[in-house]
């Protein structure tokens, strides 16, 4: 005999509209609570809340809802990821310049890049959305609604800031990270380029750590480091920015030696306050170590001494153990080079301590390696 949330899920494709907003409304507590309750029936809830989400408003909200929630699930994931028909009609209420749950619509998108299977959107055309993109590939048409989105400029009731950690879990793929370095014709600009200036956007935390991930993923295709390293990219400034505040403290000779964009920086100019998002940027420009180019144009760019003062700075293990993985690979002798003083061989650690004063804070060498610890982006459930 059905239990009565067994029957409920049943009213989710009854045809009164009544009583499907009324069932849905119910089950949203137990998206979280009970949630192997919406995988009955060869996951027949599933399928039904992804036909709501084309309902009225309040019902289409709450569907999504759900669908957020569960999509933590596996074999959830697999049924949404998987379903062609779906992810052409999200893509179609997300570029709706009216449709009021475009923010939920994101969320999910973002949960649904989990799956390998949304490798497709990079590919996917569809018809171009007048007045947003002249586009006809899916995934530009999503980064034009992400930057639109930070003004409101689109649709006024989304900010679009989820899709950063979808562009994050893109950037993952060979094709993903090619395609943020690649110049689109129809715009004649990187998709990367667009992402940059939001890793200093105070109000908006999701892009802010969304696209430090996107930074940190696309540079572990070595191949892009050129590219990345470059103009008209050229993303240095905005991974060390983040890191950097008004109030650190650098001599003449190391300001002359550091990026333009970096020197004489207003005494309100705050450091990132997230520990995870510093620890993110600092992955980044280890992975930028990985080839002596790289390291030499991290060297010239003074990024020791950004690095120097968020240690100093920042009582974080997280991010104290990422600023010595760094400085250990930036500080260290080159192959057929050798060094005296206090230059690349000297101890990182003297270093540090004489630009504190004698402080017992001194950034220590120690042997830690750079892999990547955590494959997941962000979770949204």
């Amino acid at each position: 005999m059905p239990t009565a949330l067994e029957e409920l899920v049943e009213f989710l494709h009854h045809s009164s509209i009544q009583i499907r907003q009324a069932a849905v409304e119910n089950l949203l507590p137990f998206s979280k609570t009970e949630p192997a309750i919406f995988k009955t029936n060869r996951f027949t809830p599933v399928k039904d809340l992804e036909l709501l989400v084309n309902d009225y408003a309040p019902t289409a909200k709450n569907a999504l809802t759900i669908l957020i929630n569960i999509s933590g699930d596996r074999d959830v994931l697999g049924v949404l990821a998987n379903d062609d028909t779906f992810l052409k009609s999200l893509l179609l209420r997300m570029t709706d310049v009216k449709d009021p749950n475009a923010n939920e619509i994101a969320m999910l998108l973002a949960n649904m890049a989990k799956s390998d299977h949304i490798e497709r959107l990079l590919t996917l055309k569809r018809d171009i959305a007048l007045g947003l993109s002249a586009s006809d590939i899916a995934i530009n048409q999503l980064m034009d609604c992400f930057v639109k989105g930070a003004e409101g400029s689109w649709n006024p009731k989304a900010n679009f800031n989820y899709l950063a950690y979808l562009f994050a879990d893109l950037a993952k793929f060979p094709l993903g990270a090619s395609y943020l370095t690649t110049i689109q014709p129809y715009d004649n600009v990187h998709p990367l380029s667009k992402l940059l200036p939001f890793t200093t956007l105070p109000s908006a935390l999701p892009r802010r750590l969304g696209i430090a991930n996107v930074l940190k993923n696309v540079s572990f295709s070595v191949s892009s480091h050129p590219t990345l390293l470059s103009p008209p990219l050229s993303i240095l400034p905005y991974v060390l920015l983040p890191l950097a505040s008004g109030c650190d403290s650098y001599s003449e000779s190391e300001t002359d030696q550091m990026l333009e964009e970096l020197q004489l920086l207003e005494s309100d100019k705050k450091r990132e306050p997230k520990s995870n998002i510093l620890v993110t940027h600092l992955e980044t420009l280890l992975l930028l170590t990985t080839t002596r180019e790289g390291r030499e144009m991290l060297r010239e760019a003074g990024c020791y001494f950004v690095v120097r003062e968020l240690h100093l700075a920042v009582e974080n293990e997280d991010v104290r153990e990422g600023c010595d993985r760094l400085v250990q690979v930036l500080m260290r002798d080159e192959e057929g080079e050798e060094h005296s003083g206090q230059s690349r061989g000297a101890p990182v650690s003297a270093l540090v301590t004489e630009r504190d004063g004698g402080s017992d804070r001194g950034m220590m060498v120690t042997q830690a390696d750079s892999e990547d610890e955590d494959e997941q982006i962000v979770e949204i459930f």
